[in-house]
């Protein structure tokens, strides 16, 4: 991973391509060494099947490593490129939505098509051939889930902070943490806006 990760950030996943798309450079790998068994590694020139065909594999593996998705506990990055680099990313909080589906092949060497739903202009952003596709589905969605919940935290914190400030005295700091704890229970869908107005009322006039 060529990606400068930020403060706070970790690495979840990092996954390739298909294996399968190796299989062609091996094939012709193992031809040039065949070939050049046949014509003769000691005679002039014979040699050089074997040297282009390892070759070929070497160049084609190296690619395939350096194309990676990689899901951080912030955004999911799409780096491609061997010489030259290129990265997209997609925020946590933007995507909207995470799918995949696999082909007969697919479904027997484990290798499919994730699809990312963005709330972005762009709309969806497909990735081809990855392997072990329902692992990065469920990656994301897993590191979406966590992300919800720390963002609420952070929210809910400084809400409390602010709120509990204002009310000042000894129980202050009881007031922000039960404020704290009514925001996150309204931001997951636990209690209604009403409900939440109605108990964060009774704690600010207590």
């Amino acid at each position: 991973m060529r990606t400068s990760l930020q403060k706070g950030e970790k690495v979840l996943l990092v996954t390739h391509g298909s294996w399968t798309a190796l299989i062609i450079p091996i094939f012709i790998a193992v031809a040039g060494i065949v070939g050049s068994f046949f014509i003769g590694f000691t005679e002039r020139y014979g040699w050089i099947a074997a040297v282009v065909g390892l070759l070929y594999l070497l160049i084609r593996y190296a690619i395939w490593n350096a194309n990676i998705w990689v899901v951080t506990n912030f955004r999911v990055i799409d780096e491609v490129g061997l010489l030259n680099h290129f990265a997209k990313e997609s925020p946590l909080d933007k995507i909207n939505n995470v799918s995949y589906n696999r082909s007969i092949l697919g479904r027997i060497f484990n290798y499919g098509d994730v699809e990312i739903q963005t709330a972005a202009q762009v709309g969806a952003t497909t990735y081809f051939n990855v392997n072990h596709p329902k692992r990065l589905q469920e990656t994301i969605a897993a590191a979406q889930a966590e992300y919800k919940n720390w963002e609420y935290g952070n929210q809910a914190k400084q809400m409390a902070a602010a709120i509990g400030g204002q009310v000042g005295g000894a129980n202050a700091p009881q007031v922000a943490a039960e404020l704290e704890k009514l925001f996150e229970l309204k931001m997951k869908g636990a209690i209604s806006e009403e409900e939440y107005i109605r108990a964060k009322s009774r704690l600010l006039n207590h």
